[in-house]
C-alpha cells in the first residue's frame, strides 16, 4: 500500500471511528456524575441506573432501524439526520426536568446515536473486500478504542468545572460536530442502483435471509458471545480489583486503560497477520487464544491466584477480542454486500443484547466473588467455539462434499 493510499485509508477510518466513538461517550461520559445526578433529581441509584439501561437498549434496538434504512436510502442521508437529532435531544437531556423523562431521553439519544456506529461499519463494506477489509477493520478498531479509554476521563474533566449538566450539553456539540462532518466529511457509498426497496416486509425477508444464513450468524455469534465477555469484564473486575485485591481507584483506572491497549494490540496484530495468512487462519488463532485465556481466568478466580496472573489473562483476552472483531466482521459481511446495513445491524445489536445478559451474571454471589465473573467469562468462550464449529465449520465441511 503506498503512502497516498495508506493516508486516505487513515483518513477515511479517523472520520468513521469518530462516528463510531459516538456509543461510549453516551454510555461512558456522564458515569462519574451519577452520585450528583441521584441528589439533584431527588431519586434512587437504580432509577439513575436505570438511565445507563436505557442508553444501552436504545444503543442495541436502533441499530437495527437504522441500518435497514440506510440499505434503502442510502448512507448519508440517515447519517445526517441521526446526528442532527442527538444534537438536539443530548441538549434536551441537559435540562430534563425529572428523572422519569430522563431516562426516556436517554432511549432516545441512545436510539439516534446507534446510527453512528452501524453506518460507519456499512460504509466499510460498501469500499472494502476480503484482506484489504480486515486491515482496515484493524485500523478502524485500533482507532475506535481509544474512545473508551478517554471518555470517562472526558466526562471527569467536564464536571470539574460544570455539572452533569455540562456533559450533555458537550454531547450535544458532539453531535453537532458529526453532523458537520455527515455534511462535509462523508461521501455517499451506497449507488442508487444498488440500494433496497422501500418496503418494510422488504426489510423482514433481509433479516430473515441473514438470520437463515449459517456462516453470517456463525461469525455474528461468535463476535457478539465473544463480546459480551468484554462487558462481564467492565462489571465485573471493579469489585474484584478492589474489593478482593486491594487495587486503589487510581490504580483500576490505569489497569483498565491498559486492557484497552489490549485491545488496540491485537487488532494491529491483525494488520500485520493479513499480509501473510489468511482471515480463516487469523480468526481461529483468535478463537484459541480467547479459549486458552479464559480457562486461565476461571483457574485463577476458583483458586485465588495471584493479581497479576488474572491481570495477564483479562489483557491476553483483550487482545484476542482486538483480533477476532475485526476478521469476524469481514468474515460475516463476505457475501452481504447489498444489505451491509442490515448485517452491520445484526453484528451491532447481538453484542448489546448479549452484553445485557453477562453483565448482571457477573454479580450474582456478591461483590466478594469472583467465581460467577470467571465462570461467566470462561462460558462466552466455550459457547463462541460451539458456535463456530456447528454454524460455520459443519457448514464448510458440507458444502465441500456437495
Amino acid at each position: 500500500m503506498d503512502n497516498k493510499t495508506s493516508n486516505n485509508s487513515f483518513r477515511t477510518a479517523l472520520l468513521l471511528a469518530i462516528f463510531s466513538a459516538i456509543g461510549p461517550f453516551t454510555v461512558d461520559m456522564y458515569l462519574s456524575s451519577l452520585p450528583q445526578m441521584m441528589n439533584d433529581f431527588n431519586t434512587t441509584a437504580s432509577f439513575i441506573q436505570a438511565s445507563l439501561t436505557a442508553s444501552l437498549s436504545g444503543l442495541g434496538l436502533g441499530q437495527l432501524v437504522a441500518g435497514p434504512l440506510s440499505d434503502v436510502h442510502g448512507r448519508r442521508k440517515p447519517l445526517l439526520i441521526s446526528m442532527l437529532l442527538y444534537f438536539i435531544i443530548s441538549i434536551v437531556c441537559a435540562f430534563s426536568p425529572s428523572i422519569g423523562i430522563f431516562i426516556v431521553l436517554r432511549f432516545i439519544q441512545g436510539f439516534v446515536a446507534s446510527a453512528g456506529l452501524v453506518i460507519s461499519r456499512a460504509i466499510v463494506r460498501d469500499r472494502y473486500s476480503g484482506a484489504e477489509m480486515v486491515k482496515f477493520m484493524a485500523l478502524l478498531t485500533m482507532i475506535s478504542n481509544v474512545a473508551p479509554l478517554i471518555s470517562p476521563t472526558a466526562g471527569s474533566t467536564v464536571t470539574t468545572f460544570t455539572s452533569w449538566i455540562g456533559v450533555f450539553i458537550f454531547l450535544g456539540f458532539l453531535g453537532l460536530f458529526l453532523t458537520g462532518i455527515s455534511i462535509r466529511g462523508i461521501k455517499e457509498s451506497l449507488p442508487v442502483e444498488q440500494r433496497v426497496p422501500s418496503n418494510f416486509r422488504q426489510i423482514l425477508r433481509n433479516y430473515g435471509s441473514l438470520l437463515r444464513d449459517r456462516n453470517f450468524m456463525g461469525y455474528a455469534l461468535v463476535n457478539g458471545i465473544l463480546f459480551s465477555g468484554v462487558f462481564a469484564y467492565v462489571a465485573g473486575t471493579p469489585f474484584i480489583y478492589q474489593n478482593m485485591y486491594g487495587i486503589s481507584p487510581q490504580l483500576f483506572s490505569v489497569l483498565f486503560a491498559l486492557n484497552g491497549l489490549g485491545i488496540i494490540l491485537g487488532s494491529q496484530l491483525v494488520k500485520r497477520l493479513a499480509e501473510r495468512m489468511d482471515e480463516h487462519r487469523i480468526f481461529r488463532i483468535g478463537l484459541m487464544l480467547a479459549f486458552i485465556t479464559t480457562t486461565v481466568i476461571l483457574f485463577v478466580v476458583l483458586v485465588h491466584g495471584p493479581f497479576v496472573a488474572l491481570f495477564i489473562a483479562i489483557f491476553l483476552f483483550a487482545a484476542a477480542i482486538g483480533m477476532i472483531g475485526p476478521v469476524s466482521f469481514t468474515l460475516a459481511m463476505e457475501s452481504q454486500g447489498h444489505i451491509a446495513g442490515s448485517a452491520a445491524a445484526i453484528l451491532g445489536s447481538l453484542q448489546f443484547a448479549l452484553g445485557a445478559v453477562t453483565s448482571p451474571l457477573v454479580g450474582i454471589a456478591g461483590e466478594n466473588s469472583a467465581v460467577p465473573f470467571g465462570i461467566t467469562i470462561f462460558l462466552t468462550s466455550i459457547l463462541a467455539v460451539i458456535s463456530y464449529v456447528i454454524l460455520v465449520k459443519r457448514s464448510s465441511t458440507a458444502s465441500q462434499y456437495m
